[in-house]
């Protein structure tokens, strides 16, 4: 990749000067890395992006597929977070199984059956809407506002906090990880519940991955930083956003699996990028 080429892309894209790095050290070679699958393949490859709330993991996804345009290959970049649980459903959810169910985010939030259907189109001759959530009003969008895309594709990134995520043992369950689950799940319910969906319908979405690359926090202590930093900005731009105490409250929703990506991914990802407190990628 040129200097001049990848100095006309940032600011063609608007991003920082210090983003320079990270197309340089994760973007290009991930793109490598996935047109070479395609090839060893022969279909569409599907590449898991898995990264804590902040990271940087959708600016990433979407660099890596221009990245793969300007070879002539055809890819999208793909969110868990669009697959959300309607507002309605997880209303639904709180009141069956638990309270804290109504906070999107965790899995048992999403959507899956539609994920798995939408992953396995995208790899076909046709057309394929793709469903988008609109996080403002906490509600998927109107499908008349779905992207569409022409299959079959070359590339499909598919990135989330928890892509190809696997079910913790047991016996972790037991002991709440932070004020969250030691005041609000006492017994555990919401908890247990994850993990089940994580163990059944969850790995039947991530054995559709080819590929799995992990954007690895330096712990999750820096995630709240990230997400308050995110909010800030949103606020900043009058988009709403919370604050500071509503950021650290929420964060303890995905505490747990986080911790626990961190500690057990490293080991089984096809490429673990280490990141510093300021995102940019370690050697």
């Amino acid at each position: 990749m040129s200097d001049a080429f990848l100095a006309a892309f940032l600011a063609e894209e608007g991003l920082p000067e210090s983003f320079r790095f990270t197309v340089e050290r994760v973007c290009a070679p991930l793109a490598a890395r996935a047109a070479a699958l395609r090839a060893t393949l022969g279909r569409t490859a599907i590449v898991g992006l898995c990264g804590a709330q902040g990271s940087g993991k959708s600016t990433i996804a979407a660099t890596t597929v221009r990245l793969l345009a300007a070879q002539g290959l055809t890819a999208v970049a793909l969110s868990l977070d669009d697959f959300y649980l309607s507002r309605e459903a997880r209303a639904w959810l709180a009141g069956k199984v638990h309270p804290l169910l109504a906070v999107r985010g965790p899995p048992g939030t999403h959507d899956v059956a539609l994920a798995c259907a939408v992953l396995d189109n995208l790899a076909l001759p046709e057309t394929t809407p793709l469903p988008a959530f609109d996080k403002a009003r906490d509600e998927r969008r109107l499908q008349a506002d779905w992207r569409r895309v022409e299959g079959p594709l070359d590339v499909v990134i598919f990135e989330g906090w928890c892509v190809g995520a696997r079910p913790q043992p047991g016996a972790m369950l037991a002991r709440p990880v932070n004020e969250l689950e030691q005041l609000e799940d006492r017994d555990g319910r919401w908890r247990r519940y994850i993990d089940r969906q994580l163990a059944e319908p969850y790995q039947a979405l991530f054995a559709r991955l080819d590929a799995l690359v992990l954007l690895a926090a330096p712990g999750f202590e820096v995630v709240a930083d990230w997400r308050t930093e995110q909010e800030h900005k949103l606020r900043a731009r009058g988009g709403g956003g919370m604050n500071d105490d509503e950021v650290a409250r929420f964060i303890e929703h995905y505490e747990r699996l986080t911790r626990w990506i961190l500690d057990e991914m490293p080991g089984r990802a096809d490429w673990t990028v280490r990141l510093a407190a300021d995102r940019t990628p370690l050697a």
